[in-house]
């Protein structure tokens, strides 16, 4: 298991997006570099999403499955990538409030996404180990409705297959109002980051260390 407490499957951005988004969050996922010295208002918005890293999750995080190890996880993930088509998001990405939490999101619907995920989700299931109760209790079951249960029992995880939503977050749940401020200021400063169509082009393998944060261990093409 290598010094991993889990690992995940996610979609990351190259170039001046990434390069936004690491500084944004103060944390770079890529070349696992923290920025410390950073206002306190844009600290306190990032605290949670920071350790993660700037990305869209396609397969949620998941300890290893006893009889798997990094390597035959990264081989398999390999040879999955090379099986599976780049997706083209037509429009783009937008700033949206999704579920309280400021975030970038498809313009336009995106099967296309859709499926990729579910691919990832599901031919990569072999390497994850089953949630302990302790974890199920931690996606309040009691909240989701029947069919993010079945999917939190089936996959680890309520908001994959039909209930996923790309997302790559850029901020804590907050209020409508300081997420209008929010999303007015991020504005202009991604407008020129954010190309149209956008390329997903590859998926990340990450690992979560011992504090917590994410770290990049490899980004593997797709195609």
């Amino acid at each position: 298991m290598g010094e991993w407490r889990r690992y995940a499957i996610y979609y990351t951005a190259t170039g001046p997006l990434a390069e936004f988004g690491a500084v944004w969050l103060g944390w770079d996922i890529a070349r696992s570099r923290a920025f410390e010295v950073r206002p306190a208002r844009i600290e306190a918005l990032t605290r949670s999403p920071r350790r993660y890293g700037f990305h869209a999750t396609l397969k949620p995080p998941f300890r290893l499955a006893p009889d798997s190890s990094e390597a035959a996880l990264l081989a398999d993930l390999r040879d999955l990538a090379a099986a599976l088509e780049p997706v083209s998001l037509q429009g783009g990405l937008q700033l949206a409030l999704l579920d309280g939490f400021p975030a970038l999101v498809p313009s336009a619907p995106a099967p296309g996404l859709h499926d990729l995920a579910a691919r990832i989700v599901r031919d990569l299931d072999q390497h994850r180990a089953p949630p302990t109760p302790e974890e199920r209790a931690r996606r309040a079951p009691e909240r989701l409705t029947a069919a993010q249960r079945a999917l939190l029992d089936r996959w680890g995880y309520p908001w994959v297959m039909d209930q996923f939503r790309f997302h790559m977050t850029l901020g804590d749940r907050m209020t409508a109002p300081e997420a209008e401020i929010l999303l007015a200021t991020l504005a202009p400063e991604l407008a020129p980051l954010l190309p149209d169509p956008h390329p997903v082009d590859a998926i990340t393998l990450a690992g979560e260390d011992e504090a917590g944060s994410f770290h990049q261990i490899a980004r593997v093409p797709l195609g």
